[in-house]
């Protein structure tokens, strides 16, 4: 099986701040504008970094043409400036329960573990290393914010370095999770299943779009324990 994690909200809490300071820095270096300006909420829970600069640099007045053209020095700038400002010491930002089933997930046989996260991957590698989890993530697997604005373009990327060089990894064997309901769609947008967790900002009942959705990583791991048993009935998961 292949596990895709999305990282806040569902690995980690209290890590948006730092970049979302990082990312407007970075808007105000590159493009010379003045964001103090912008009075429009920007939604950000389970959107790309790339497609977040987009969406206040548009609402900035800055052409795509030109949002396009220096996209690459926003996310060079970006992560750049968040090796400074997030915290060096990140352990108590992982969520209850985190470390002990990525520890348990470690010792399954045939469970490849990857990242589905919006940040650009240096700015997701760096966090989760800083966090003391980033082992259990290995270089070359997932799919992020800069391979793709578009969150929905993820999983196919995710599985196709999963895969061989004759075929992606399978739908069927692959499963996004994540804590908000743009991690569902994204999901749905190539075929594969979904267990949400309302760890993040997202009840339960606002996640009943996933095969199943978990309270926290303790039963997420009771979910996951029947997936990796392969007892799954009708596409939904049956917890033992």
């Amino acid at each position: 099986m292949l596990l895709l994690f999305d990282i806040d909200g569902t690995l980690l809490q209290g890590t948006t701040q730092p970049v979302g300071q990082a990312m407007r820095a970075a808007l105000e270096e590159v493009h010379g504008v003045d964001l103090s300006a912008i009075r429009t909420r920007i939604p950000t829970a389970g959107r790309t970094d790339g497609e977040i600069a987009r969406a206040i640099l548009l609402d900035a007045g800055v052409s795509t043409a030109r949002i396009d053209a220096l996209a690459e020095r926003v996310r060079a700038t970006c992560c750049q400036l968040c090796t400074r400002l997030i915290p060096d010491d990140l352990t108590d930002a992982v969520l209850p329960g985190v470390r002990e089933l990525l520890d348990w997930l470690s010792e399954q046989e045939d469970v490849t573990l990857g990242l589905l996260a919006g940040n650009y991957e240096p700015i997701a590698r760096l966090k989760l290393r800083r966090a003391g989890i980033g082992w259990a993530f290995a270089p070359g697997q997932g799919a992020f914010g800069s391979d793709s604005e578009d969150r929905a373009a993820l999983p196919a990327i995710a599985r196709r370095r999963a895969g061989t060089g004759e075929a992606p990894h399978p739908r069927r064997n692959t499963v996004v999770i994540g804590d908000t309901p743009l991690d569902i769609a994204c999901a749905r947008a190539d075929g594969v299943r979904c267990v949400a967790v309302a760890s993040g900002s997202y009840t339960s009942e606002a996640l009943a779009g996933a095969d199943a959705v978990a309270r926290d990583a303790v039963e997420l791991r009771q979910i996951l324990s029947g997936l990796v048993r392969a007892q799954i009935r009708a596409g939904r998961f049956i917890v033992r």
